[in-house]
């Protein structure tokens, strides 16, 4: 594929941010928290698609979405046109204690998202890290155990449970011990940087073996253990497509045990990979249908017990939910959980719009477009040493920059100065692991839309060198 270093669209080394930019930055840091690590000062005035434009007027073209989470394009007509009729009509009516039409339609299309092998229940919040917390409350619950096994690299949000679960950067723990107890962590089987000292080939073997081997025969009991949370691609991790076989080794983990399996599609979730659910390709088959790894029917190796979706299921406005099987949502009892703001009408007719466009047309442009954004980066990859790996599914795809191909030692001062060179040339861009390049666009991206961004891309990282 053949794409110009030369862009007229937009002006390259462009003074940014610009005086209204830098006045309202310096606004922000007298009334907020420093928590909050913002990136680069990007401050955004409006959008459309997959075009914003800073309050200065300057153009960017966004492939980061929110990260991921402006799944349908900035002001998606349908998605605004809802949300104007809404809040018309009513904004919110607390959903613990009453009833409201958009929050039931969009339960039953959640359900029907789901494999039909078993039915599905559904418990809607307000963020991925509040559905995180759901699930683990009813993993508990449900079993009657205590325990939760998470991953390496795993991020599951920052509130105290979900935090126990995540183990991407120490940063996003540090200073908040102790926290929940009972929480233990495995080796996520990355194939670009294989665990245990084994062979890529056996990396999905060696890392479901820990769990069983060493896991559970020494602090983890499985007859204690309530949960297996995994992503089913890691976000914050890196971007990391686990080795094949790795997440129905999970499931038939889980089945032998007892244990529930949660898979944390909070990121990859909502057409973000190019079907509704990433654990949708997670099974390898044969010819005939069949896993070759646990040798069953597709998708019966990889179905969740429970699901946890937020980010992209809104389009933007503030959302989450898991959709359980009923077996285990049957036992929790009126009162056991809820939320106030969960079911807001607004947010529930944003994501009924989100799922019908990404059921329709989303996932598809997902899949096609993902796979020529991908093809660029491999060229990419063939002609600069310092691009170590490219990976993912439909629009979430990470670009690993490594001082060394052998080694492959991550190169994450590089990756930084890649991401504000990109800024810099009008390219909005994160970084995610030790120096991985994060890409996951609205899934409305084209294929001139990707020659664009490839070649800003190309000239930030050249000025990077």
């Amino acid at each position: 594929m053949a794409f110009s270093l030369l862009n007229t669209s937009l002006p390259m080394h462009a003074d940014r941010p610009g005086p209204r930019a830098a006045a309202l930055v310096a606004r922000d840091q007298k009334v907020f928290a420093p928590c909050m690590g913002r990136v680069y000062p990007f401050v955004m005035e409006r959008g459309s698609g997959c075009d914003v434009w800073d309050v200065d007027g300057t153009r960017y073209l966004d492939f980061n979405a929110g990260i991921a989470v402006v799944s349908a394009g900035h002001t998606h007509p349908r998605i605004v046109r809802a949300i104007q009729e809404q809040a018309a009509r009513f904004i919110h009516m607390a959903a613990t204690d009453f009833y409201n039409e958009p929050m039931v339609t969009l339960g039953e299309k959640l359900v029907a998202t789901m494999p039909v092998e078993h039915e599905w229940q559904v418990f809607l919040a307000n963020s991925g890290t509040e559905a995180i917390e759901a699930a683990i409350k009813l993993a508990r619950y449900a079993t009657g155990r205590q325990g939760i096994i998470a991953f390496f690299g795993g991020f599951h949000g920052r509130s105290y449970g979900a935090l126990s679960l995540t183990a991407s950067k120490p940063v996003q723990r540090r200073g908040y011990f102790p926290l929940v107890p009972g929480t233990f962590h495995a080796f996520y089987a990355n194939p670009y940087r294989p665990p245990l000292g084994v062979e890529p080939s056996r990396v999905a073997e060696a890392c479901l073996a820990y769990i069983e081997d060493t896991l559970f025969r020494t602090v983890a009991p499985p007859r204690d253990i309530a949960a297996i949370v995994v992503e089913p691609i890691q976000g914050e991790g890196g971007y990391v497509v686990p080795a094949p076989g790795f997440l129905c080794g999970l499931r038939r983990l889980c089945d032998q045990y007892g244990i529930l399996l949660i898979l944390d599609e909070v990121q990859s979730g909502v057409g973000r990979t190019g079907t509704m659910w990433a654990f949708e390709q997670e099974c390898p088959s044969d010819a005939s249908g069949a896993c070759t790894v646990c040798g069953r029917a597709q998708f019966i190796g990889c179905i969740p017990d429970i699901l946890v979706t937020a980010k992209g299921l809104g389009g933007g406005v503030p959302i989450g939910a898991i959709v359980a099987r009923k077996g285990w949502t049957s036992l929790w009892e009126p009162g056991s959980h809820g939320n106030t703001f969960g079911g807001n009408a607004l947010a529930c007719v944003a994501a009924n719009e989100v799922l019908d466009l990404v059921r329709h047309e989303l996932a598809a442009n997902a899949a096609r477009v993902g796979t020529y954004l991908m093809q660029g980066l491999r060229n990419l990859q063939q002609r600069y040493e310092v691009i170590g790996d490219v990976r993912g599914r439909g629009l979430m795809i990470g670009v690993e920059l490594v001082m060394d191909r052998e080694t492959r030692e991550p190169a994450r001062v590089l990756a930084q100065r890649v991401m504000d060179e990109s800024f810099r040339c009008g390219l909005l861009i994160l970084t995610c692991g030790a120096s991985t390049i994060r890409l996951c666009p609205p899934l409305v991206l084209t294929e001139a839309q990707v020659d664009e961004g490839l070649a800003i891309f190309e000239t930030a990282l050249r000025a990077s060198l």
